[in-house]
């Protein structure tokens, strides 16, 4: 079992069943992101000028969320295995700290992606 100083205890039993939880709740993702991704390749199927900038969006838009599920859930591993209260406050530190760099780093993606989408779609339809 781990203790803190202050005599805080996580059982055992309670890790394994918190870690097999995030592994199950992990593996229904990644179900649920297969499913997605083939969904979005069959929409795509019929893409005009604008539908094909959509789609870049779209498929950013998904692979980010994926990114920050895939943390999300690299987090909660690293929460269930922490031994004491201060790696735990370490670690949510951490993670909000970089989540913050990654929305900052997306949000500008996104941005020149739908910029450039509208552009292409713009000068296709000039005659």
């Amino acid at each position: 079992m781990a203790t803190d100083k202050n005599g805080f205890e996580i059982p055992d039993q309670m890790r394994d069943f918190a870690e097999k939880s995030v592994d199950q709740a992990r593996k229904a993702f990644d179900d649920f992101m297969d499913v997605t991704q083939k969904a979005v390749s069959t929409a795509e199927g019929s893409a005009t000028a604008m539908q094909t900038g959509a789609t870049d969006v779209n498929r950013k838009a998904l692979s980010f969320a994926e990114e920050h599920v895939d943390a999300a859930f690299k987090f909660a591993q690293d929460i269930v295995k922490a031994k004491d209260i201060e790696s735990m406050m370490k670690l949510q530190q951490d993670y909000l700290r970089q989540q913050m760099e990654s929305l900052g780093e997306q949000a500008r993606d996104i941005s020149e992606t739908a910029t450039k989408a509208a552009q292409d779609a713009a000068e296709s339809s000039k005659p």
